[in-house]
């Protein structure tokens, strides 16, 4: 059977633990390029443990599982680090380190995935923080800048390695209405770019607002709505 090139993702008939407890079963999950996903689901239902699954967090015991190239049923060690170099991933806490200014943020994500061109290195993390509207935010401490600055220094992140997927585990959940519509605009505008995003959230607001294919986790399954 041909395989599908713009297929990003593909799972098929997937049992996904935590430990030795099953969290979701037979899912059924594909992701195409430029595609933009929603996740819901209860908090325990098996959403984020979807998401780690995807960049090798949670091994996948059963069914067939493809992310790009790999075969996640079968990753070695030495090449996880190589596909989450492919993955963007957005967490809810930011994990930004708090001695460090913006520009030292993104310089040590970039020198520890294999970057040493110091000019490239710049022009890199200039582009990136131009794409989130924070161009002239590099010289701040993380303390310095408001929830929604650094989500979106976050993201900015996640785009340093020009990822083909973008992984974003409720980045909205600690934002105002309008913060939070902000920062899936700015998603949105990555995806139309050509990068697939999917996002968990709670927010019904957020996707009536700027649509994209639906998700649910619930009953230890996917249904897609």
């Amino acid at each position: 059977m041909e395989q599908n090139v713009n297929c990003l993702v593909d799972y098929e008939n997937v049992d996904i633990c935590q430990q030795e407890h099953l969290v979701l079963k037979d899912v059924d999950f594909h992701v195409n390029k430029g595609e933009f996903i929603y996740l819901l689901g209860k908090v325990g239902s098996g959403k984020s443990s979807l998401l780690k699954s995807l960049y090798a967090e949670v091994p996948i015991k059963k069914g067939t599982a493809r992310i790009f190239n790999y075969d996640l049923r079968k990753i070695k060690r030495r090449e996880i680090p190589l596909l989450r170099r492919k993955v963007g991933i957005i967490f809810q806490d930011f994990q930004l380190l708090i001695d460090r200014t913006v520009q030292e943020n993104l310089s040590f994500v970039l020198k520890a995935t294999g970057w040493k061109n110091k000019n490239k290195i710049e022009e890199q993390i200039a582009f990136v923080l131009r794409c989130v509207g924070m161009e002239n935010k590099g010289y701040k401490m993380p303390h310095q800048l408001s929830g929604g600055e650094q989500q979106r220094i976050v993201i900015a992140r996640a785009l340093l390695n020009s990822p083909e997927l973008i992984i974003a585990d409720e980045p909205t959940g600690n934002f105002d209405p309008e913060t939070a519509n902000e920062i899936v605009s700015l998603l949105h505008d990555i995806c139309s770019s050509g990068t697939s995003v999917i996002m968990a959230t709670h927010n019904i607001n957020l996707i009536n607002a700027h649509p994209g294919k639906v998700i649910r986790c619930e009953g230890m399954e996917l249904k897609e709505f």
